[in-house]
């Protein structure tokens, strides 16, 4: 299943990248001769090579994001990921990077990803492959939602997943199958919290993105199984004093733990635009410069470690 936050459009993509100009991929590894519909494009400036194609399902800010709101420790070292919904793999390849500015702090950290679609799971292996990562990202074709084998069942440390937005049978179904199943849930959004906790350790982190006015949804999802929840809104735009004025938060990312009881909690969020349109500097620090949404809010606690990204 591909992430939700990957748009349709063409050209060069507004995420605060050094975005490659539709240049063909030089990997070497064809995939059966559809090359000529694949463009390489860089994320978190420069730092991650993306393999996507070049019309449909095109990659946008919430991968991102997500990758930025996963943390690299509590409770304990975060070793072993799984990215439910991998699509391109751009959440993994931006977590990977983040985890290779502190490979002192997480020198063994792997990522699994688990994606319906071969084609699009054979992209996601090749730009691993295209940052020297085959060793740390592992692609798994499969379904989210199917029950997890022996060797996935309870093993993550943390899950990051950013489902598909839409509610089946809302709203007008896009057109193209690709963009369709990356935006419309082919199963409750129930099911897929479902799957992510079934391969998540006990007192594990679910980390999701998701549209913020779906966040009732996503609590109720969550409630009874999941607790000391964070959430962190993003807004469209800038939302200082004197300024005109971000509106309602159009995403939210909501951090849980598996099987712990405890209070919600709002934490600081982050608005991604300035009035004019440009990113914010805290926006453009963790959109271009790969640095945490915990630098960049301020929102460690006192127990936690610092020199995580």
């Amino acid at each position: 299943m591909m992430h939700a936050g990957e748009g349709t459009g063409t050209g060069d993509i507004d995420i605060g990248d050094q975005a490659l100009k539709s240049r063909a991929p030089d990997d070497g590894a064809g995939d059966g001769g559809g090359d000529a519909a694949v463009e390489e494009t860089g994320l978190l400036g420069g730092r991650v090579r993306l393999l996507q194609p070049r019309v449909g399902y095109r990659v946008a800010m919430d991968p991102v994001l997500l990758a930025a709101a996963a943390p690299f420790y509590g409770p304990g070292p975060v070793r072993r990921v799984l990215d439910a919904g991998l699509g391109t793999g751009a959440a993994a390849l931006c977590l990977l990077a983040r985890a290779a500015a502190v490979a002192e702090t997480v020198p063994d950290l792997t990522v699994t990803g688990i994606e319906r679609s071969p084609a699009v799971a054979a992209l996601a292996g090749r730009s691993a492959a295209l940052n020297g990562w085959t060793d740390r990202l592992r692609v798994v074709v499969g379904d989210v939602t199917d029950p997890p084998g022996p060797d996935h069942a309870e093993v993550f440390d943390l899950v990051m997943t950013n489902p598909p937005y839409g509610e089946a049978g809302r709203g007008t179904r896009p057109p193209v199958a690709a963009r369709a199943a990356a935006h419309v849930e082919s199963v409750p959004l129930t099911a897929w919290v479902d799957g992510c906790l079934a391969r998540l350790r006990p007192k594990g982190r679910l980390v999701i993105i998701h549209r913020a006015d779906r966040l009732d949804d996503l609590l109720a999802a969550l409630r009874g199984r999941a607790g000391a929840l964070e959430l962190i809104p993003l807004w469209p735009g800038s939302v200082a004093r004197g300024s005109a004025g971000g509106g309602a938060a159009r995403r939210v990312i909501v951090r849980a733990r598996k099987g712990i009881r405890g209070r919600v909690r709002l934490l600081p969020g982050l608005a991604l635009h300035e009035a004019d349109g440009s990113h914010g500097a805290q926006a453009e620090r963790v959109l271009r410069d790969g640095v945490s949404l915990d630098t960049v809010l301020s929102l460690f606690g006192p127990d936690e470690r610092r020199a995580i990204g």
